[in-house]
């Protein structure tokens, strides 16, 4: 950790010891889950730049007002009644409330009300109605100019055009799937809908699951309970097919891109060119270990040229499209870990590279975009692993420059010009501020301030610091002692785990990314610990991928490093070590007290991942390959194996329809538990997903807290 955040996350701390005098209130498991709206960090309402100009739009009061970023100056924009007079002149019906606004112009907003889309020219106060689609749309999309929305009812792809109905696709079987994301959104894909950028054209994905196994969910509300089939494309086991189509406004036709054999391969990072007449298509293979970038013509299908290829041993994972530079439309830019590290490439359309823009031992988490003057936009972990800073390169020079003023977790949002910069940010002492930047990074004036929503709140005190695994990696750590600490009295201690791939759970953001239900068991006397072991997010290829085959192995490892840490502290019984995780949080719960017997007390585990051969194609395959390729890594994490090394109180809770994580891998090492005569405590949210929502994720933090109070406490 540098020395900067060092020295920040210390003054947070003495500031926040300092407030100690005035805090006398304590969290509750309603607080834990944010029903009590108080604790909210701050936020500014339909916060947005106008169109190409330099001022920038919020919402207050049922009223949008617009702020000079030069001057400050603020003036009222519109209000609703403004809005609604235009409405009644148009024959519709008032609105009760603002809606939400997007202002794609310097003069006009969008909004949709009634499923009715309207433009409203808030300069000359007139009302164009634009577009409507049915109550059952989902999925929807817009082209870029408003005029056509594409969207999806149940499997099929529809597009309203001036209010009528133009159908796309005609599929009658509900298992072939129309314009909706695929390959369970494991490559950065959400959507399945792509206007190509003149508008004449509209790309979808066709995924055909006919060969896919129904997984069969309970719904118990009927008086006999029904089958819900979903489908669950298990590792080893035949996935779905996925097609690119192309369908073409003016003929009405569609045609397919012809992306060849094997059928089960991954189409990701699916992109159209400037020129609308060609579309990038990245083509993974089943095993995830060859990536190959074409170019195909739109208008027919056809392949045009192999642009890139990324090859790796263990996996590839693209997970963005390609960014065209607007003033050089031959050239794009491209996201690889190829050096180990998430970094951006410009390349040509030829296949060429034109140079690496930015490289070294940190990741690009988001590429932000080309704002002029040569610069590319992006977030980093540049400065530390725990933080995510705004940045630009200057793509002659190379140069790197921060923008981003304070330490901690950033986001931006970026005028048209490139000249200013909304810096939305946290840290461990700031819950949330908004920040107006120059493109130098100079503030300009805080748009809103940090309401330290905590301030009456008694906290226990939190600090992060690293420790060396075995292998010699930093492992970044954070503790929440309990409050009211006492260094000479002995406090139980709960571990919360999740350990895998995509998540990082220690960041320099507010509360250190701990959240409140962490800080409500530090309120009942716990020692808070987490730890981000081998295989977690934002810390290079090598060490995401190091937990390849071997899912459990090294991420106990790493755990267990911390294990001896807090059994090291002179405050922390070593009797009375508990384990909390979610996921592949309660796949690690389970791991740790079966591969280290004795050590933990208490164990409650969510939604667990018990055999990896149970969960799904896409993810289980990256890490794992299939069964039949690594039985020896399968033998080795599946749960069941080890029933007989359990040793302590486990509470694993599931939910009955779980669509992520199926209910079978917990009810198999139940039932293995209860053969094996080992005392088990099991609990179900019936009716309920991965999580659990609303009021009964209260109840969720209550059963949690209770068990530990009765067998850790």
């Amino acid at each position: 950790m540098n020395s900067l955040l060092r020295t920040s996350m210390a003054i947070a701390m003495i500031a926040g010891s300092l407030l100690l005098v005035a805090q006398d209130k304590l969290l509750t498991p309603e607080d834990a889950t944010y029903m009590n709206r108080e604790l909210y960090p701050v936020s500014v309402s339909q916060l947005q730049w106008i169109g190409q100009t330099n001022d920038y739009a919020y919402a207050k009061d049922n009223s949008i007002y617009k702020v000079g970023a030069k001057s400050g100056t603020e003036t009222l924009l519109l209000d609703i009644d403004m809005v609604n007079h235009s409405m009644n002149k148009s024959n519709y019906d008032s609105l009760k409330r603002l809606p939400r606004l997007k202002f794609y112009s310097d003069d006009a907003c969008r909004f949709k009300s009634k499923n009715n889309y309207f433009v409203y020219n808030y300069k000359v106060n007139e009302l164009h109605w634009i577009n409507r689609v049915p109550d059952s749309a989902d999925n929807t999309n817009f082209e870029k100019d408003t005029r056509f929305i594409a969207y999806t009812v149940d499997n099929n792809l529809f597009i309203a055009i001036d209010g009528n109905i133009r159908q796309v696709t005609f599929d009658n079987d509900k298992e072939i799937v129309n314009g909706q994301s695929v390959h369970r959104s494991e490559f950065g894909i959400h959507k399945g809908i792509f206007w190509s950028p003149n508008s004449k054209n509209l790309a979808f994905y066709r995924k055909d699951e006919t060969m896919v196994t129904n997984y069969p969910l309970v719904d118990i509300k009927s008086r006999i309970a029904q089958i819900e089939n979903t489908k669950y494309p298990m590792a080893g086991m035949t996935s779905h097919q996925v097609k690119l189509g192309v369908y073409n406004l003016e003929t009405g036709k569609t045609v397919f891109m012809k992306t060849g054999e094997p059928a089960d391969q991954y189409l990701t990072s699916v992109t159209w060119g400037p020129d609308s007449e060609y579309i990038f298509i990245g083509l993974l293979n089943r095993e995830q270990n060859h990536l190959k970038l074409n170019k195909y013509d739109a208008s027919n299908g056809e392949f045009v040229a192999n642009v890139l290829e990324e090859q790796h041993p263990k996996y590839v994972e693209p997970e963005n499209p390609l960014y065209f530079l607007p003033d050089r439309k031959d050239h794009f830019i491209w996201q690889s870990e190829q050096d180990g590290w998430n970094h951006l490439y410009l390349y040509n359309t030829k296949g060429e590279l034109i140079k690496q823009l930015t490289k070294g031992n940190w990741v690009v988490t988001d590429l932000l975009g080309d704002y002029g003057d040569n610069k590319i936009w992006f977030r980093g972990t540049k400065d530390s692993p725990l933080e995510n800073n705004i940045y630009y390169v200057d793509i002659g020079s190379d140069k790197i420059n921060r923008i981003s003023p304070n330490h901690g977790r950033h986001s931006a949002y970026i005028s048209s010009s490139g000249k200013y910069i909304i810096d939305i940010y946290s840290n461990t002492g700031i819950s949330r501020e908004y920040l107006l930047l120059n493109n130098k990074g100079k503030k300009i004036r805080v748009i809103k301030e940090d309401n330290q929503p905590l301030a009456d709140y008694k906290l226990g005190e939190m600090t992060i610091f690293t420790l060396k695994s075995n292998a010699g990696d930093d492992l970044y750590c954070r503790l929440i002692k309990p409050i009211d600490f006492d260094s000479t009295k002995k406090y139980p201690v709960i571990i919360y785990v999740y350990g895998g791939p995509h998540a990082q759970l220690i960041t320099d953001s507010w509360l250190g990314g701990a959240g409140l239900f962490l800080n409500y068991l530090a309120e009942q006397g716990y020692v808070i610990f987490t730890l981000d072991n081998r295989g977690s997010a934002n810390r290079g290829r090598d060490f995401e991928q190091s937990i390849h085959r071997n899912l459990g192995l090294h991420e106990v490892e790493d755990q267990m490093v911390g294990v001896e840490y807090l059994k090291s502290l002179s405050y922390v019984d070593s009797v009375r070590i508990g384990v909390d995780g979610w996921s592949y949080g309660g796949f690690l719960t389970i791991s740790l007290m079966l591969d280290n017997p004795g050590v933990f007390k208490v164990g409650v585990a969510g939604g667990p991942v018990i055999d990896w051969k149970y969960y799904e194609v896409m993810y289980g395959e990256r890490y794992m390959d299939t069964p039949e390729e690594n039985s020896e890594g399968y033998k080795n994490s599946n749960l069941v194996n080890k029933v007989d090394a359990l040793d302590g109180k486990l509470l694993i809770i599931h939910g009955t329809k779980d669509p992520t994580v199926v209910w079978q891998n917990s009810l198999q090492f139940l039932k293995h538990a209860i053969d094996k005569d080992k005392d088990i405590d099991y609990f179900v949210y019936p009716g309920h997903g991965h999580n659990m929502r609303g009021k009964n994720r209260v109840h969720l933090y209550k059963k949690i807290t209770s068990f530990f109070n009765d067998y850790l406490k």
